[in-house]
């Protein structure tokens, strides 16, 4: 982000379209999984009630199922409605993919930038 290279978003669980770790760019991924966010409890469950369950394990899809605390390239237009919510996870802005910046403003991804020091996933209720 910001013309520095791409540093990986997760690798366990491992993430991104090609599950290369990475929230790469990729021609024929629609969704466009490009923006490296910690995920919260928060986040988690209304992504769940929206019908985009993040939580349970689809194996056939290689996906683990996530807990609060976990890096996911997650998709730009989720994220974004995420915002508007007021449920967006915190984004690690040197793990996102620059091509974000397309569809979000700079500022608005910095005032949403992961810190380590005030963050605080939540849990799950089940």
């Amino acid at each position: 982000m910001f013309g520095d290279p791409l540093e990986p978003c997760s690798t366990d669980p491992e993430t991104g379209y090609l599950r290369d770790g990475r929230c790469r760019d990729v021609d024929g991924d629609v969704g466009e999984h490009t923006l490296c966010a910690v995920v919260t409890a928060e986040f988690l469950t209304d992504s769940r009630d929206r019908g985009n369950d993040l939580i349970t394990p689809q194996p056939a899809f290689d996906f683990p199922g996530l807990t609060p605390g976990d890096q996911w390239c997650l998709c730009v237009g989720r994220w974004l409605e995420a915002v508007d919510a007021g449920v967006a996870p915190p984004v690690v802005l040197e793990a996102t993919n620059e091509s974000v910046l397309e569809a979000v403003d700079a500022d608005r991804l910095r005032e949403h930038a992961f810190d380590p020091e005030t963050f605080e996933p939540g849990t799950l209720d089940g």
